[in-house]
């Protein structure tokens, strides 16, 4: 099957797509220059009169010249720097893998790897995958297919959805979908996974995250309320908020999940509370805050995140977060403390504290530990979920600047050759074995277990230009650009520096490539950023919780 091109003979019941056909035409509106909804206090949302207008930013955050429908990206900044050789070699290889459905683009296949003989699922589209290149496509004026995917999840999230007899929830996006066209009868049709087809058979806890994120990228990049607006979009929003803001046993405001439910979608010890997972939905909860409606539905939903977001960025904030100074409380922990006095919240006993973390951890900087639970502190380092962090505003612009300044101290074992690590660092041996389960795919320095992924270069550069470093950025796309190409675009590296082409990874792996095209863009155009950036909330620095004795120092 072509996936670039699907004939739009299509003879699919017209009630299969409910009103949601009725969404792809709706003309855009304008987005009236008004105070910035990411400026204003989580302490003012629930007295405003108008949730639904979309942040605008009125520095270099604003939204920039629509670029023109090209095959390479125009640009709008006043002196743009050359474009490099590859940027028109990666948005030829990325128009590539443009998947259509009924003669529309819906999103973009995993991989377009020719030389690879298992195609797996990397000729689906999958949501956390999608969104760099969508991010791309928006970047270059070329919102249609962002739209399109939109609108074609939010129909699957409507499916009924089993695994093995058992039903999930109502609000469960699909980890991915596929297009399959009926030559004979001229039709597509329409198969999603929510994880039954999934290695390790879980459901994608992520999926519904990114999509509200996107949801709101779309949002500022087009100035279009009307998708974000309408009742679909407006229910699949709460649907996916039901899911995680339920009540139930946790003492914790962070989401319980567990292992493979997100990037690393193996066995890899990341089963709690993994900061990728904290991060992905603090960053959905204030995004959809800027677009859900102020009606009967949509407020009690407001005034759930609102209580939510203090309560989660209070305890990410001062449980997850490391530096020398903490290290040295952790170091010097008691066990065994009980009632509301103790300092060893968690029982975490000193003697698990890994032996490498001492001489990783600089003077100066710090990071979001990946997770912490009883007894339990993983100390990893997490590219997604610190970057994130960083983006949402989850971290404190003194935090964010401290990670900052980790990646600059700790510059070769976190970026090496090539940019970034997925985790650091790698587990070995004995320890390999018990959390991984000996997965062969996850052997040391490869893969999810301290492999390099290319993606994350978008991330990091935004996290970059938020935090004042851009020359950070500058540095890892120079590295990205000396091996990418020639290298045919790889899912992800091995080697503790990243040198070596990973042992399974996909070529021409798509977010590989929409990942480089994102990090340029924003690089040159810094306005982008306001399309995935949320700014501090300055009511989250005082949140009305009084912090105990058992953290002051």
């Amino acid at each position: 099957m072509d996936l670039r091109k699907v004939d739009s003979l299509a003879s699919i019941a017209e009630a299969e797509d409910l009103d949601f056909s009725r969404l792809l035409d709706r003309p855009r509106l304008k987005i009236e220059r008004k105070r910035s909804f990411d400026e204003r206090s989580v302490g003012e949302l629930t007295v405003s009169g108008n949730l639904r207008q979309v942040d605008s930013y009125d520095s270099m955050y604003s939204l920039g010249t629509m670029r023109s429908v090209l095959d390479t990206p125009g640009s709008s900044a006043p002196n743009p720097f050359d474009p490099h050789p590859m940027v028109a070699e990666a948005w030829e290889a990325l128009r590539r893998t443009i998947v259509f459905f009924r003669g529309q683009p819906v999103g973009t296949i995993a991989a377009y790897d020719h030389a690879s003989e298992e195609v797996l699922n990397y000729d689906q589209v999958f949501v956390r995958d999608f969104f760099p290149s969508a991010l791309a496509f928006l970047m270059n004026g070329e919102p249609e297919i962002v739209k399109n995917f939109l609108v074609k999840t939010l129909h699957l999230q409507g499916w009924e959805k089993r695994i093995d007899r058992f039903k999930l929830g109502e609000g469960v996006m699909p980890a991915s979908f596929k297009v399959k066209h009926d030559p004979t009868r001229q039709t597509d049709n329409l198969i999603a996974d929510f994880g039954e087809s999934a290695i390790g058979r879980v459901a994608p806890i992520d999926s519904g995250f990114w999509w509200i994120i996107l949801l709101r990228a779309y949002t500022k990049s087009t100035g279009d309320l009307a998708l974000a607006d309408s009742a679909e979009c407006q229910k699949g929003m709460r649907l996916i908020l039901a899911l995680c803001l339920s009540e139930g046993f946790d003492t914790f405001p962070t989401l319980l999940c567990t292992d493979g439910c997100s990037m690393i979608d193996r066995r890899m010890g990341i089963y709690g509370y993994p900061i990728e997972i904290q991060a992905l939905f603090f960053m959905a909860l204030r995004c959809a805050l800027t677009m859900l409606k102020q009606d009967t539905e949509g407020k009690e939903f407001i005034d759930r995140i609102v209580k939510r977001l203090h309560a989660l960025s209070y305890h990410i904030r001062n449980y997850f977060w490391l530096d020398f100074q903490q290290l040295n409380v952790i170091y010097r922990y008691k066990t065994e403390e009980y009632s509301h006095t103790a300092v060893n919240k968690f029982n975490v006993i000193p003697d698990s504290i890994p032996d490498w973390i001492f001489d990783f951890m600089p003077t100066r900087g710090g990071y979001f530990i990946g997770n912490v639970s009883p007894a339990r502190m993983d100390f990893r380092w997490f590219s997604l979920g610190n970057c994130l962090a960083i983006l949402s505003s989850l971290a404190t612009p003194e935090q964010s600047a401290a990670i900052m300044d980790l990646l600059e101290a700790r510059w070769e074992e976190l970026v090496g050759e090539m940019p970034l690590k997925v985790a650091y660092p790698a587990l070995e041996s004995h320890e390999w074995r018990i959390v991984t389960g000996c997965d062969p795919k996850n052997t040391r320095w490869s893969y999810h277990n301290g492999g390099t992924w290319p993606v994350t270069l978008w991330l990091l550069t935004a996290a970059c230009i938020k935090t004042g470093r851009p020359q950070i950025a500058r540095r890892a796309i120079d590295l990205a650009e000396n091996r990418l190409s020639k290298d045919s675009w790889p899912e992800y590296y091995d080697g503790k520096l990243g040198r070596y082409i990973g042992k399974q990874a996909r070529k021409f792996q798509t977010w590989s490539i929409a990942g480089y095209l994102v990090a340029k863009m924003m690089l040159e155009d810094p306005s982008h950023l306001g399309m995935i950036s949320l700014e501090e909330d300055k009511a989250m620095m005082r949140p009305p919780i009084k912090r105990s004795a058992s953290w002051t120092i």
